[in-house]
């Protein structure tokens, strides 16, 4: 009996020290490389630490990979909660997979604010999907950045497609400047609308509108298969309004059922139609380096945002002047500039 417990108890530690011995870069990078999927997650997972420690390993991978990425495609897909985003992406996705290619989901959730986790949890409504083996789902918490995009995710891109991932999906929150960011990581931007839903009016507004490579009447099907067309008809007719883009391509219009997985070949081939005229006119690599410049300076700003916010005698003060800002003793400039004042001081 007492063997039986002596052997369960090495059992346990050995499993303890298996789960604190975290892999070194290099080990992570390799695994990357090779297309294992745990070295992946756990590299994301790094990506998206606020550790210190983490974030050095984190960059030191991706420096690794950055050589290393291959030609892939990256899709961002947003609409309104309730459009069907799940559903299209996951019928998407196995699409895709069953024309051999190799795809990459960064679903980006929204946060619990009580736990602090993704409370919508795409992995349990992509159940087809997260069993294909040709497919990476990641959701990921998207705490306090921007409009639900989590700050890590153009890192997590350049991991994804080191690990040999052609396509890249990356799903929105499809809640505030959500949009915005993914626009600015991304080369194709697919936008995903209902009909019947009061949703058309929605849509026909210039930011989204001009962001737009496509936009997808989704769930037309059964009794709602006219509506679709109808509002496919309204929206073709408001994006004449807009002129074309810079790179000279002109937004179309289409409808799908995600759930009978009709319209999604066509959805492909224009994307696919897409990529090639952009290629040819040399937008595309234009875009990826205005993107790569964008996030550099997006960068620097989180850094000093994060750097400011961690500095100790920063959190201090900081404490002490918002009591006073609330009871109208400073006014919050002033304050601000107090703060500024002694980070910068502490840099020195």
């Amino acid at each position: 009996m007492s063997t039986e417990k002596n052997t369960s108890s090495e059992s346990i530690s050995k499993i303890k020290s298996f789960r604190k011995n975290i892999p070194s870069a290099k080990e992570l990078t390799e695994g990357i490389l090779n297309g294992n999927k745990t070295a992946l997650g756990r590299a994301i997972t790094l990506v998206e630490s606020t550790n210190i420690t983490h974030l050095n390993r984190a960059n030191e991978i991706i420096e690794n990979c950055l050589t290393h990425t291959k030609n892939s495609i990256r899709v961002g897909i947003t609409g309104v909660p309730g459009v069907g985003k799940s559903t299209f992406i996951e019928t998407f996705g196995l699409h895709l997979t069953a024309l051999g290619k190799k795809v990459a989901v960064l679903a980006v959730d929204p946060t619990s604010s009580i736990s602090k986790g993704s409370i919508l949890g795409d992995k349990t409504r992509m159940e087809e999907l997260v069993k294909d083996p040709n497919a990476f789902i990641r959701p990921s918490p998207s705490g306090s950045s921007l409009g639900g995009v989590a700050r890590k995710t153009r890192e997590s891109i350049i991991l994804c497609e080191a690990a040999g991932y052609d396509v890249i999906l990356i799903e929105t929150v499809g809640v505030g400047q959500s949009e915005t960011a993914v626009h600015g990581m991304v080369d194709f931007f697919l936008l995903l609308k209902l009909a019947g839903a009061g949703d058309e009016l929605q849509g026909i507004k210039r930011g989204i509108m001009e962001m737009a490579d496509a936009i997808v009447i989704n769930k037309a099907d059964g009794d709602n298969l006219k509506r679709a067309k109808i509002a496919k008809t309204e929206f073709t007719r408001a994006l004449h309004l807009y002129p074309p883009k810079e790179n000279g391509w002109i937004p179309k219009v289409l409808t799908c059922s995600a759930l009978e997985n009709k319209g999604i070949q066509k959805i492909w081939e224009l994307v696919d139609t897409y990529l090639e005229e952009n290629k040819n006119r040399g937008g595309f690599q234009l875009k990826r380096r205005e993107q790569n410049k964008y996030w550099l300076l997006q960068t620097v700003e989180d850094q000093l945002k994060q750097s400011f916010y961690q500095n100790k005698e920063v959190k201090v003060l900081l404490d002490r002047l918002l009591l006073e800002v609330m009871d109208s003793k400073i006014s919050p400039f002033k304050a601000a500039e107090k703060l500024l004042a002694l980070h910068q001081k502490e840099l020195k």
